[in-house]
């Protein structure tokens, strides 16, 4: 396999060959080093290396060309190679149009010249977007193949399944095929072959897998390594991830517990552009993979997928029961199961989940939109980033909102954005009356909430993010929830008439993220009144992580 390619693009020839001398020094190995003097030469180059089929991880382009200005040569190759990581090599002096440049042309991140000692103001910066770059790269022709169907819903959950979890794999979709009999032949496989399948790097073949088939062969832990933990954290997003890293990191035997994918709704998001420390933004996947990479590096187990059903308390013990049977013990529990979008009751709807319908972002079925009309149901942040995202692959992204418009529930950034998005509109007080297909979505029947009309829509696919509902039905009888569902914490709890915790065994009274049974914590937005933020489930991972600490010292 060619080796990726990192473009240099620079009009000084000193310059240009000081850092093509690092970037070989550095990368040479892996990477295939090419540069050019100019922007237009560059341009030719990377238009002979599309037509070679050959990957492009990296540009690293100087801002200041005569003719063509770094962020102008980048808006023009990232058509080519939208993927690709794009610097951008500034002056001091260039600051400020460099910061213009991680809006204007998306850029990842910007290098002032000079950058010695290349070892602490290049190659760090380098390496990060680099990995980032693998996360993501799906290298042609080889590794784990998906085939099936892209109206059928269990390859939808296959490919979401294996997204989700950082699993590289390319996907044969047989409706795009012109001979739909040769690419399966082409793929090893019969033509009665049922679908969807798998086919592993080994060759074996999975008919029909259901998802924990598929992690066990892919390689991905579903069973716990020890009997008993000092910690484990139900939940692998942003707040069981947290806890995951400090816990572990601090020297507690941790065990997380993931249903799905690491990540949670945040793991799911296109991209999160006001988490601190993160000025050109990161993908909720992105998030992710740093995350689990942190929490792995320093001991923590992961077991996914692993659906919890229920807990015991015995003495100092919780027994953390799941839904195959098997249990796990712990010193300590902490409940970071975060929320699930709400179903839409609407006629139609359902019979059409995974078939042009879908909960969250589905980032695996944008490019396959490609110029056609789709519908966003929400409007939060969720539901913004989701738009943004599409809008890059659809004709049209068309937001529904229930009431008079976003302000209410969304980050100002994000409604600048979609305001200068010339293919996403905002239908305020509009909501889904029906959906209509047959074996997948085609039509939607919208009903102005304000005047009572309806209208009938064509729509190649609808993403749903409407509030969110806390899956604790498994946790009923053992700690206080509110009428949601919601877990109960610290000073929400219910109090008697003296003001002490109703139930609550010992003289102290409970730590701030601790439920009602001493030893069970709650962390994230499965916590009743909490700050639905990625940074404030991080913290609230964190913080729970120290009044663990405090309670088996009790013990």
């Amino acid at each position: 396999m060619a080796k990726p390619v990192m473009l240099a693009v620079d009009d000084d020839p000193e310059v240009l060959q000081a850092v093509s001398r690092d970037l070989r020094r550095r990368y040479g190995d892996r990477y295939r080093i090419v540069r050019a003097d100019g922007g237009a030469v560059a341009l030719d180059a990377v238009r002979e290396l599309k037509r070679k089929s050959e990957p492009l991880a990296l540009f690293l382009v100087d801002q200041r060309m005569p003719r063509m200005t770094g962020v102008e040569f980048l808006e023009e190759a990232v058509k080519v190679y939208p993927d690709a990581k794009r610097a951008l090599l500034t002056a001091y002096a260039d600051t400020e149009a460099a910061i213009r440049a991680i809006n204007r042309a998306h850029i990842d991140y910007y290098l002032l010249k000079p950058w010695d000692p290349p070892e602490e103001a290049l190659y760090p910066v380098l390496d990060d977007l680099l990995e980032a770059w693998q996360a993501g790269y799906r290298p042609p022709f080889e590794g784990l193949r998906v085939v099936g169907h892209r109206w059928s819903p269990e390859a939808h959950a296959l490919r979401d399944f294996l997204a989700r979890n950082q699993v590289p794999y390319r996907w044969t979709d047989l409706e795009a095929q012109p001979d739909p009999a040769r690419a399966l032949e082409e793929a090893g496989l019969r033509p009665e072959t049922p679908l969807p399948v798998v086919v592993l790097e080994d060759g074996r073949v999975l008919e029909q897998p259901g998802i924990p088939a598929v992690a066990d062969a892919v390689g991905l832990r579903t069973r716990a390594a020890k009997p008993f933990y000092e910690l484990a954290i139900v939940g692998a997003g942003p707040a069981g991830l947290a806890a995951a890293v400090y816990g572990a990191s601090e020297g507690l035997r941790t065990v997380m517990l993931e249903r799905e994918a690491p990540g949670g709704q945040a793991g799911q998001s296109s991209r999160i552009e006001n988490y601190l420390g993160f000025p050109a933004g990161l993908s909720g996947g992105e998030l992710t993979r740093r995350a689990v990479m942190q929490a792995r590096k320093f001991g923590a187990e992961i077991l996914t997928p692993q659906t919890v059903a229920g807990v015991r308390v015995e003495g100092p013990y919780r027994q953390v029961v799941m839904e195959d049977g098997s249990e796990i013990a712990c010193h300590a529990l902490l409940i970071a199961s975060g929320v699930s979008y709400r179903k839409l009751e609407v006629p139609g709807c359902e019979d059409l989940v995974g078939r042009g319908v879908y909960y969250g972002a589905a980032a695996t079925e944008a490019a396959a939109y490609r110029g056609q009309d789709v519908y966003v149901v929400g409007g939060g942040n969720s539901a913004g980033q989701a738009a943004m995202f599409f809008s890059q692959y659809a004709g049209n992204v068309s937001i529904l909102v229930r009431g008079e418009g976003l302000a209410a529930t969304m980050s100002q950034y994000l409604i600048d954005q979609i305001h200068e998005t010339r293919n996403i509109r905002i239908l305020p007080f509009t909501q889904v009356e029906e959906v209509v297909g047959s074996d997948h979505l085609e039509k939607l029947t919208l009903r102005r909430n304000d005047t009572g009309e309806c209208e009938q829509v064509e729509a190649a696919g609808l993403f749903i993010f409407i509030g969110a509902a806390p899956r604790t039905e498994w946790l009923s009888g053992v700690v206080a929830r509110d009428r949601y569902g919601y877990i109960l914490a610290g000073p929400d709890l219910p109090r008697d008439d003296r003001g002490e915790p109703k139930g609550w065994p010992l003289e102290r009274d409970p730590f701030l993220l601790e439920s009602s049974v001493p030893g069970i914590f709650v962390a994230g937005d499965v916590r009743a009144n909490s700050v639905k933020r990625v940074a404030s489930g991080v913290g609230e991972g964190a913080i729970a992580v120290q009044f663990i600490h405090r309670y088996l010292a009790e013990l």
